[in-house]
C-alpha cells in the first residue's frame, strides 16, 4: 500500500466526471488500499478516487472514531437509489479543500446501490454520518465539491484563497 498525494482546489482534475468501473480486479483493490491508507494519513473520514487524480467511480469511507477498529466500505460505481425528504446539517470539510469547513444541508438518509471490493452488487440504508459522507463522496464523483452546496458568495472566497495558495506555490516561484 501506498499513500497518493492529494489533489487540492483549485486543480480543474477536481471538477472531472468519473467514468464507471468496467472492471472490479487486482488493480482496483490495490487502489482502493492505498485510497484508505492516503485517507487514514490525511486523516479523514472518506475520499473519493478523483482525489488522488483517478478519474473512477470509486470511493472509500471509514467512520470509526480514533481508538475503534477500523471499519472501511469501499463502494464501486455507487449510486444514490434513494433520498429522503427529511434534511440534517453538518459541518462538512474535504481533503481537497484542507481547513476550510462549512455547514451543509443535505437529506438525512439515503440508499444506495454499489459494488463491494469483490465486485458484488450491495445495497446499502444510511443515515446520520454516514449518509452525508457517502453524498459527499459521491458527488466528488461528479464533479461538485461540497462548496457547490454554500453560497455562492462563501464559495468565490474560498476559490479566490485557493487559487492564491496554488499561485504562490507555484514552481519556479522565489521563496525568501
Amino acid at each position: 500500500m501506498s499513500i497518493k498525494p492529494l489533489i487540492i482546489l483549485p486543480d480543474p482534475i477536481l471538477r472531472q466526471v468519473s467514468k464507471p468501473v468496467e472492471r472490479v480486479d487486482s488493480d482496483l483493490r490495490k487502489l482502493a488500499d492505498d485510497m484508505l491508507e492516503t485517507m487514514y494519513d490525511a486523516p479523514g473520514i472518506g475520499l473519493a478516487a478523483i482525489q488522488v487524480g483517478e478519474p473512477r467511480r470509486l470511493l472509500v469511507i471509514d467512520l470509526a472514531k480514533e481508538g475503534e477498529e477500523p471499519a472501511p466500505h469501499v463502494f464501486i460505481n455507487p449510486e444514490i437509489l434513494e433520498s429522503s425528504g427529511q434534511r440534517s446539517v453538518y459541518e462538512e470539510g474535504c481533503l481537497s479543500i484542507p481547513d476550510y469547513y462549512a455547514e451543509v444541508e443535505r437529506p438525512a438518509a439515503v440508499r444506495v446501490k454499489y459494488l463491494d471490493r469483490d465486485g458484488k452488487l450491495q445495497e446499502m440504508q444510511a443515515e446520520g454520518l454516514m449518509a452525508t459522507c457517502l453524498q459527499h463522496e459521491i458527488d466528488h464523483l461528479n464533479g461538485v465539491l461540497f462548496i457547490d452546496h454554500i453560497s455562492k458568495l462563501k464559495r468565490d472566497m474560498v476559490v479566490r484563497k485557493f487559487k492564491k495558495l496554488a499561485k504562490e506555490k507555484a514552481p519556479g516561484k522565489m521563496v525568501g
